[in-house]
């Protein structure tokens, strides 16, 4: 009999970061004990389709961040979302394909990232690796997010949302005399610097509102932070922790996506970073805070600015951050004490625990 704990790992998926989420799924595959867990590998192409690859990971390219791509997409596949079906089938006939106990989703930004994912998984009735579907969609959402920091009294930029097709274009003249002349014009749902520009006047405002449209329909200007950018990976569900703090220096200025995934060099990362242990110690419990207040479980990496002041603005929360070899949270969690396949499991057992404690609730009078 099979004692095996059956985790589907899903990779690719529709959004920007889908090769991202490729390097990602790589790294989680290697990490995972045999010995425990069967691998059932779920890929999803860049139009959103599932393929069954067995249970190996199967990419071209493999470890190259600029040309790697899925391979093998002959099995077309779904999940059942009858409840306690528990299993993945073929698409074309219906057979069952493998079992499932555990979804681990590898599908960083949108559908995947936002709660689209652990929707399913709630149907399913199957446990998930990571925050539920409230804290995904918050985590995404950064508007949605910064006005839930902001009215618990947690630090971030100063912003203005725009909607497209709702109201007139704010001029570069009058978002600087809300929000100070150097900005941040940002997607409202993606992540890992896509989309994003930096704008200092008019002219760079007036490319950077169009093109962040292109990614959304909900725009966020936000005012610049000045400060060392601090990141800080937490793991848990009600008594979370956090690892050590983490520093990202940009070498050109702003840490975009070329230099998070696909440069060696983009950035240089400080861990630890430099700081005396109070200060330490205060990032941490304010990273666990914000992972509170914005109702995570599993996993999340709290970005944020430090001020010379001392004072702390959140950045973002990524409920699915990166996991490749040269991604932060596995980085920082690594030189805390916890290797990867320990991290792995961890993050299995925490959905397997929080699925179990939700399934414990009393759904009927």
């Amino acid at each position: 009999m099979d004692k095996k704990i059956h985790v589907a790992i899903l990779y690719g998926g529709k959004s920007t970061e889908h090769q991202i989420s490729l390097l990602s799924a790589e790294n989680i595959f290697k990490s995972l004990d045999k010995d425990k867990y069967q691998a059932v590998m779920i890929a999803i192409d860049q139009d959103g389709v599932w393929y069954y690859h067995g249970s190996e990971i199967k990419v071209n390219n493999p470890g190259n961040a600029h040309q790697i791509a899925l391979e093998d997409l002959s099995c077309p596949c779904t999940l059942s979302v009858i409840t306690n079906d528990h299993c993945l089938l073929e698409r074309a006939t219906g057979k069952t394909l493998a079992k499932i106990d555990v979804l681990f989703p590898v599908l960083h930004g949108g559908a995947g990232e936002d709660g689209s994912i652990q929707g399913l998984a709630r149907l399913a009735n199957l446990p998930c690796v990571g925050p539920d579907v409230l804290g995904s969609s918050m985590g995404m959402d950064k508007d949605i997010m910064k006005r839930l920091l902001r009215d618990a009294n947690i630090g971030n930029a100063n912003f203005v949302t725009l909607r497209k097709s709702v109201g007139d274009i704010p001029t570069y003249e009058e978002i600087s005399q809300q929000l100070g002349p150097e900005l941040f014009v940002k997607p409202a749902n993606l992540g890992s610097s896509v989309g994003i520009t930096f704008v200092k006047d008019e002219a760079s405002y007036q490319k950077a509102i169009p093109f962040a449209f292109e990614f959304d329909d909900k725009v966020l200007i936000e005012s610049r932070v000045i400060g060392r950018e601090i990141e800080v990976a937490v793991l848990g569900n009600e008594n979370p922790k956090a690892s050590i703090v983490g520093e990202v220096v940009p070498k050109d200025g702003f840490y975009s996506y070329e230099g998070k995934y696909l440069s060696d060099d983009g950035a240089l990362l400080m861990i630890p970073a430099e700081l005396d242990e109070a200060s330490s110690d205060r990032i941490r419990k304010f990273a666990v805070e914000v992972y509170i207040q914005l109702e995570c479980f599993g996993l999340s990496r709290v970005d944020m600015f430090l001020q010379e002041n001392g004072e702390l603005f959140v950045n973002e929360i990524n409920t699915i951050p990166g996991f490749t070899g040269i991604s932060m949270y596995p980085t920082l969690w690594k030189e805390t004490g916890i290797q990867n396949d320990d991290l792995v499991d961890q993050l299995i057992n925490l959905a397997i625990e929080r699925h179990q404690a939700f399934d414990s609730l009393k759904k009927r009078m």
